[in-house]
């Protein structure tokens, strides 16, 4: 059965958690009353979002690989058994010039970390959390995809 998502008594996981969308998602679901994990690749900011949200759980790592999501997977779901919420808000806005030859690497991890990683979280998580009660994905996406912005080609896709 579909539903509306229970507001309170979550364990929520947000990718990209430690500033912008993310910390705000994260600082209003902890005070509805949400155990709140937030994950991202600069441990600094992680602290930070910490010291300013003492109820907040941190883990660094990078999801632009998939070694880096199944890591995140096996950790949350090891720490936090009772994790139901994946927000996959990560992600990267680049303002490539591509008839300028750019870095393939770099297009690379924009689309790995804006596309991919969503999709294969999903995938990693759905299992586990068919077993948890009002289980929730929660997909951050960007008006750009409805009106691309054309200094940013890739993150606009």
């Amino acid at each position: 059965m579909i539903g509306l998502m229970q507001l309170a008594s979550n364990t929520i996981l947000i990718t990209g958690g430690a500033s912008g969308i993310g910390l705000a998602m994260a600082e209003r679901f902890l005070r509805a009353g949400n155990d709140v994990i937030i994950c991202g690749r600069r441990e600094a900011a992680l602290r930070t979002a910490q010291e300013r949200h003492p109820g907040l759980r941190a883990y660094a790592c990078d999801i632009a690989s998939p070694a880096g999501r199944r890591s995140l997977l096996e950790w949350a779901t090891t720490e936090h058994p009772r994790l139901n919420v994946l927000v996959n808000n990560a992600g990267v806005q680049r303002y490539p010039r591509l008839a300028n030859n750019e870095s393939w690497d770099s297009a690379r991890e924009e689309i790995a970390i804006n596309f991919d990683a969503p999709v294969h979280l999903a995938m990693l998580f759905i299992p586990h959390l068919l077993k948890q009660e009002r289980a929730t994905i929660i997909n951050v996406t960007s008006g750009l995809s409805f009106a691309p912005l054309a200094k940013a080609p890739i993150y606009s896709a």
